[in-house]
């Protein structure tokens, strides 16, 4: 038989997870690199870009644009890192229900 009481203490168990999972995740760094490594980036879970490392051997007047676009490159490598591990920590967070596209975190 259905039980209402029992489906919620799981659903606020699963919400209070979910919870400690994404302040865990914040806290979890990812480097992106671009160039061969180098450019470097990283951001942690929250997205926050906390580091950037450019190689000397770059810094040429003439190409601002290249060493802008390796920027570029490294950033978007590490926010898809990020967005793996956040996407891998909702799973074991919430045993791997499927929450139909929903994007966590919030």
């Amino acid at each position: 038989m259905f039980n209402m009481q029992n489906l919620v203490k799981q659903a606020q168990m699963m919400q209070q997870r979910m919870k400690e999972t994404q302040e865990k995740l914040s806290l979890e760094e990812r480097e992106g690199t671009s160039g061969g490594g180098l450019v470097k980036v990283v951001l942690n879970g929250k997205n926050e870009m906390k580091k950037i490392s450019i190689s000397p051997e770059l810094v040429n007047k003439e190409e601002v644009d290249v060493l802008e676009d390796m920027v570029l490159a490294a950033y978007n490598d590490a926010h898809q890192k990020i967005d793996e591990m956040q996407e891998e920590g909702m799973r074991q967070a919430t045993g791997g229900v499927n929450f139909g596209g929903l994007k966590i975190p919030f």
